[in-house]
């Protein structure tokens, strides 16, 4: 792991940690100055759960069928069905069987369910989870993908977003750009890293980040 990755604990929860790298990164949409590394709050438990408290308390007064997760998020979104479905909680989902789904991306980028899985977006009030929001344009597949099969979009969730809204949809995030003020993002065609000469250090993803 890169030695010049740092730690950024939300005000929020402090437990709700991820890490950031300064450089020039390239996703599948846009260039970056700041990759942002979420590991930790998506694959160990604790930080998982403690992200899924901070993100379900956005949602306790939204009620809540199916959550489909983006970006690797299915731990954190466990966590939120079950603490949103706690008959404990003063959730409007509480004591609901929510399902937690993860869709699929064929050949052209576009998202599908199969049809095992469709049932849990019929008809559904959805919640649509994601890692990193950059620009929006994977959650407008998404949301879009929703409506396709039936569904309705009940929500936007992110462990960081760069967009306060993606049409006319709020998005709750834990980190926004106000928490990473020099954070910027920009089309291939007008990066000011390129024209300034600066070579793309990694291709990142939600997967992570290789070096180039």
């Amino acid at each position: 792991m890169d030695e010049r990755l740092t730690n950024l604990r939300s005000g929020k929860n402090p437990k709700a940690r991820i890490k950031i790298l300064k450089g020039h990164f390239a996703t599948s949409n846009s260039h970056i100055n700041t990759y942002i590394d979420m590991s930790t709050v998506k694959t160990r438990h604790h930080n998982a759960r403690e992200t899924a408290r901070v993100l379900a308390g956005e949602y306790t007064h939204t009620y809540i069928d199916t959550i489909v997760c983006l970006d690797e998020t299915e731990v954190i979104g466990t966590f939120m069905a079950e603490i949103l479905a706690d008959e404990t909680n003063m959730s409007m989902s509480h004591d609901n069987n929510i399902s937690v789904v993860t869709p699929e991306f064929d050949t052209m980028g576009q998202i599908l369910f199969r049809d095992n899985k469709i049932r849990m977006i019929e008809n559904k009030q959805v919640l649509i989870l994601a890692a990193s929001i950059t620009t929006g344009k994977t959650i407008l597949k998404a949301a879009e993908s929703v409506l396709y099969y039936g569904g309705k979009v009940c929500g936007v969730a992110g462990i960081f977003s760069a967009v306060s809204r993606i049409a006319d949809m709020e998005v709750k995030s834990i980190f926004t750009s106000a928490d990473l003020p020099d954070y910027k993002a920009y089309t291939p065609q007008s990066c000011p890293m390129c024209r300034e000469g600066k070579r793309v250090e990694a291709l990142v993803n939600s997967y992570g980040y290789s070096k180039l």
